[in-house]
């Protein structure tokens, strides 16, 4: 027999009784045996399971259900009575027990609801969320679930705490003696012309863009007529867009008349003419890349002279950036940083952006006035209502990390069979010549490639870069790219770091959004504003002709007030390849040094592009 404690003088106690008494069906008569604690028992339940019984002698309850090894049978004497005064005190504090337990409960929730930097045990919250939208697929796992986990916490910690200043300003005062001044010169444009320059650019928008103003540059130099360039449609891009299209035409062609001429189309004598018979077609492939002025002089001028007609098939990178003359690398400057304005559609519904992005607040800066124009300070389709004073600040950044990059990178992103088989495809289909290169080269092996900092960072990477580089959780980030490799998923890291990241099409209603659908062009044409607005920009991919351009916009019309954060990504994935071992305070001071570093440069390296390195004497002027 054992007993337990209840209440004041009340026990259980429990025998084990004959299986026998509890065999069988339950029959109507009663059923009375006389138990081992000496009390005549009478079966009073019909539940075929537990049986109740009355004991006659002590007017206690009795049950008893089947044990191990037999059936146990348990009584609880009826209690005593208590004190009515017991009875109130008892009450008493029950309640005060619920009580407290309701405002423990709700603390609890309230503080919850207040701290919204407050995260869940970060790695499970991440394989939640990419679980929720692989259902389950052995695909995109995260590739440092340490270091994701301990940016987290850090992110949780920093409540309150502030941003690094040199996240939103550039520290070197030598940056705001820089300003603009390549929008004038003073040269004479010849009477005669030499004859007709045509470009067919290929790639995207600021592949072309670059492709333009190395145009006009040759143009001058070969004393040429510069028909309004033409875009090559593009099997990656799939956009049909001309250059009116993207571009002011007219503004083009009225503000660079005492560079160069500018028409629309040849004249009609020289419209029937096969470029292609008479040797007119030149192609990447017959120029070098980056060829010196002296090359086009040579080589071009003479079949220019002849037919009066060159047609330049693709030209991406064809003209040095040195040696260059001054005066026409600052034509080069002057075509990319004033002549190239956005068509209007395209500023009216980029000015939508910034201003959305700064919450209805309406900036005021050249960078501004020459990126948006009049729509700057134009009121709005929406009708949306804005106001003039400090705006909330915002980061820009451009992931690199669409499935072209992915794909000619020749990396691996930790998706295993399945990710290298829809890379390996997508390969052979638009990078033919590498695929071939590839299966007949030792190529380096992946994980080489990954240490070199050779691999487009991926969405997991740059948030562990930014948390970092001491970003807040709160702060607002827009987002430029087109369609990140691996969807949503692929994003999870990245969108449960940093909860306040928008892209345009977050931003932009369908109707907004609508006119530019099916054209990747100008869609990148809207990324290319959102970044170059923005109080500080992150590059992902220091390749990246985007994010070239925007830095070079934001260093030429940013009076040394609007940052730019390069990584070294060599030392980034140096770092990140420690995941199982560094400390996070290491690891954030480490990746701290290596962004300071990168800032030291100031001037045009040489050889470097002048679209990217404007602050130098060929494109801006130092003051004091």
């Amino acid at each position: 027999m054992v007993e337990s404690e209840d209440d004041e003088s009340s026990s259980h106690e429990f025998t084990r009784v004959p299986s026998s008494i509890y065999a069988g069906s339950i029959s109507t008569t009663p059923i009375t045996w006389q138990s081992s604690l000496g009390a005549s028992i009478a079966a009073r339940s019909d539940n075929p399971r537990t049986r109740v019984f009355d004991d006659a002698g002590t007017g206690g309850r009795w049950s008893f259900w089947q044990g191990n090894g037999g059936l146990i049978l348990g009584t609880n004497p009826t209690r005593k009575k208590l004190h009515p005064r017991t009875r109130r005190f008892r009450g008493m504090i029950a309640l005060l027990g619920l009580i407290a337990v309701f405002l423990l409960m709700n603390w609890w929730f309230l503080s919850g609801v207040e701290d919204e930097d407050r995260l869940p045990s970060p790695v499970f919250l991440f394989e939640g969320e990419w679980k929720k939208f692989t259902k389950g697929k052995d695909h995109q796992r995260f590739m440092y679930p340490r270091l994701l986990g301990l940016a987290a916490h850090a992110l949780a910690e920093g409540v309150g705490s502030h941003e690094p200043e040199d996240l939103w300003q550039e520290t070197f005062l030598s940056s705001s003696a820089w300003k603009p001044c390549s929008d004038k010169d003073d040269w004479k444009q010849c009477e005669q012309t030499n004859g007709y320059i045509i470009v067919s650019a290929n790639g995207g928008i600021n592949q072309q863009r670059v492709a333009v103003c190395n145009a006009v540059a040759v143009a001058h130099l070969l004393n040429a007529t510069l028909v309004v360039p033409k875009f090559l449609f593009n099997s990656v891009w799939r956009d049909e867009s001309k250059f009116g299209d993207i571009y002011q035409e007219e503004f083009f062609i009225n503000y660079l008349k005492d560079d160069i001429r500018i028409v629309k189309e040849l004249p009609e004598e020289l419209q029937s003419l096969d470029l292609r018979a008479i040797g007119s077609i030149v192609t990447d492939s017959d120029i070098k890349k980056e060829a010196k002025p002296s090359f086009f002089l040579k080589r071009i001028l003479p079949i220019l002279l002849q037919n009066r007609v060159v047609h330049f098939v693709g030209f991406a990178h064809r003209l040095a950036f040195d040696p260059v003359p001054v005066k026409l690398q600052r034509l080069r400057c002057r075509c990319n940083f004033h002549a190239l304005k956005f068509a209007h559609k395209i500023q009216e519904t980029g000015a939508l952006l910034v201003r959305r992005m700064h919450q209805q607040t309406l900036t005021q800066s050249v960078l501004d006035d020459n990126l948006l124009g009049h729509f700057r300070a134009s009121s709005t389709r929406t009708g949306e209502k804005f106001v003039l004073g400090a705006s909330s600040k915002y980061l820009a950044m451009h992931l690199r990390f669409e499935i072209d990059m992915a794909a000619y990178s020749l990396c691996e992103f930790g998706g295993g069979a399945e990710e290298k088989k829809e890379l390996d495809t997508f390969r052979a289909i638009h990078f033919p010549a590498l695929t071939l290169f590839a299966n007949s080269t030792e190529m380096l092996p992946a994980g080489t490639l990954r240490s070199e900092g050779l691999c487009p960072l991926t969405p997991e990477e740059a948030a562990i870069m930014l948390a970092a580089l001491g970003l807040k959780r709160t702060t607002r980030i827009y987002l430029a790219g087109a369609r990140i490799y691996g969807g949503i998923s692929r994003m999870v890291a990245l969108t449960s770091l940093f909860p306040n990241l928008v892209t345009k099409e977050d931003l932009l209603s369908s109707k907004e959004i609508e006119p530019f659908k099916n054209f990747s062009s100008q869609l990148a044409a809207l990324d290319f504003i959102g970044c170059a607005a923005a109080d500080s920009f992150v590059m992902t991919d220091p390749g990246s002709q985007l994010s070239s351009l925007v830095a070079g916009y934001r260093a030429y019309f940013g009076g040394g007030r609007l940052p730019t954060i390069r990584p070294n990504k060599r030392r980034l994935a140096g770092l990140l390849l420690k995941n199982s071992t560094i400390e996070w305070g290491e690891f954030q001071v480490r990746v701290k040094k290596a962004f300071r570093e990168s800032e030291k440069i100031q001037g045009r390296p040489k050889g470097r592009s002048i679209y990217r390195h404007p602050r130098s004497h060929e494109c801006m002027c130092k003051m004091g």
